[in-house]
């Protein structure tokens, strides 16, 4: 008697519990130095309706009344803080969203349909399909500061790759990989660039031409190493890393087996067309963000929404809502109920991640630290305080996720400190971007990833063994612009 399989992401035990161990341990680190280091604060001041840092304002303070107990509630203690209610409630929404939807696709079979079209398409240039993808997201994230809200894309590209005979990394390397990758070379992306060099006293999105060329070199070496990853699972599929963890996955994709529905079957024909419609108005959300500033807010939440609206009507239009005319003989309302489930686990996992920032802002340490950055800069080159900056940021990733708010968290402090080594504006925001932006797909605090993971079979440490291997070429490349900019002084303001 064999077991049926679930619908949608199923979060395995052994990936969970990987990803639980990993948070806490950040968890209880961040705790601990809440006792060893001492409390400290800026005065802030408000900007256009942001807390704003007044960098010469910094004083020891008193170590506030943080227990080690509220340690360990931190993460439902997070729920109720401003970061709470404006990020992580609408995050865990978006990925209930996903789950639910994901998993009414998978069973529908248009998700298959759709992948079947699209290698139909390109035939036999499935490399070629790879690059045009891979620079697709790249543009999303350099050109529109889009990142998690290409997450409902994930499945799809999934889907993808292991009909074109790959892995799940590389479905995942060529969409929200690689919208990273572009979100952080940061070109016009107004929640890093844009906020940033508007707190530097620059001219917005100035300096773009030199970031441009960054752009297609780090596309070249994202590319170089999908195309060189690809052709290895090629080779030899047993290479991939996630090999064993795919083998089950794969099976909700029919084994590879080309599917002629959309030729054939007349409701999943309607079905695509309705699931069409609304990825339609997602990459319209997605464009229109930048330009219109009530949709930043709503984004996450309604890209969510869009998607559960044209994931769940499309399979009841395929006929999944009857289980009589459904070959795989399950019904929409069980296969989203299986989505929601399997997609749950990853709630606790973003409250323990959101934690570690409330923990570190709790103990008053974070200003301290930023302080302490400071003392650092005095007495070093323009090129070596570029790098502090790039390592702070990178730092504080791992603590703040948010661009935004690192942006009115750190700019303030850094320019003064640029100015007085020598370092022009335009250079200290380029290494700020960096710091914040190729971190994202790597650190395990960032939501991004974790949701993005939840939708695969991939656990954790497999995925960063995997990623560093771009990052340090990717981070390599980040050092010799900032040495270029520097020589040749980039900006200049």
């Amino acid at each position: 008697m064999t077991t049926e399989q679930k619908s949608g992401a199923q979060i395995s035990a052994k990936a969970f519990l990987q990803a639980v161990a990993i948070i806490f341990a950040l968890m209880m680190v961040s705790g601990a130095l809440t006792r060893l280091i001492p409390a400290g604060q800026y005065a802030r001041t408000l900007e256009d309706g942001r807390e704003v840092i007044d960098p010469t304002s910094f004083q020891f303070t008193t170590q506030p009344d943080f227990p080690v107990w509220r340690w360990f509630t931190a993460p439902v203690e997070v729920l109720f803080t401003p970061d709470g209610l404006t990020k992580v409630i609408p995050i865990i929404a978006f990925i209930l969203l996903v789950g639910t939807a994901f998993g009414v696709m998978d069973k529908s079979g248009i998700l298959q349909a759709v992948i079947s079209r699209i290698v139909k398409t390109f035939g036999g240039r499935k490399y070629t399909l790879l690059l045009i993808i891979t620079f697709f997201f790249m543009a999303l994230g350099t050109f529109f500061g889009i990142f998690e809200e290409v997450i409902p894309l994930v499945p799809l590209m999934i889907g993808l790759a292991y009909f074109l005979g790959w892995d799940s990394l590389t479905g995942l390397g060529m969409s929200v990989l690689a919208t990273n990758v572009g979100f952080s070379t940061a070109v016009f992306n107004p929640f890093t660039i844009g906020i940033a060099q508007k707190l530097a006293g620059l001219p917005l999105y100035s300096g773009a031409g030199p970031r441009i060329v960054l752009f297609l070199i780090v596309y070249a070496i994202l590319a170089t190493f999908l195309v060189l990853y690809a052709r290895k699972i090629d080779r030899n599929p047993e290479t991939s890393s996630v090999y064993k963890e795919d083998l089950v996955e794969k099976a909700k994709y029919g084994n590879f087996q080309i599917d002629n529905s959309l030729d054939e079957n007349p409701k999943m024909r309607r079905a695509a067309v309705f699931l069409g419609a609304f990825f339609s108005l997602i990459l319209l959300v997605l464009v229109a963000m930048p330009l219109i500033p009530l949709l930043r807010d709503i984004a996450l939440p309604l890209t969510g929404l869009l998607f559960v609206i044209g994931g769940i009507g499309a399979g009841l239009i395929s006929g999944a809502g009857n289980p009589a005319e459904n070959m795989r003989g399950i019904s929409a309302w069980k296969a989203a109920w299986d989505g929601f489930l399997g997609i749950a686990p990853a709630i606790p996992l973003l409250m323990m991640a959101a934690s570690v920032k409330h923990i570190i802002a709790s103990g008053g340490i974070l200003d301290t630290i930023l302080h302490w950055a400071n003392n650092a800069f005095t007495g070093t080159s323009p090129f070596a305080a570029a790098l502090m900056i790039y390592g702070l940021t990178l730092v504080l990733e791992l603590f703040i996720t948010s661009g935004s708010a690192k942006a009115f968290l750190l700019i303030p402090i850094i320019m003064p400190l640029a100015d007085l080594v020598g370092v022009n504006r335009q250079i200290a925001v380029s290494a700020y971007t960096f710091g914040d932006g190729f971190s994202n797909m790597a650190y395990p605090t960032n939501a991004a990833l974790l949701i993005t993971l939840s939708l695969t079979v991939i656990p954790f440490p497999k995925w960063l063994r995997w990623v560093l291997g771009l990052w340090f070429w990717v981070i390599l490349a980040t050092i010799i612009f900032l040495a270029v900019a520097v020589a040749i002084n980039y900006g200049p303001f």
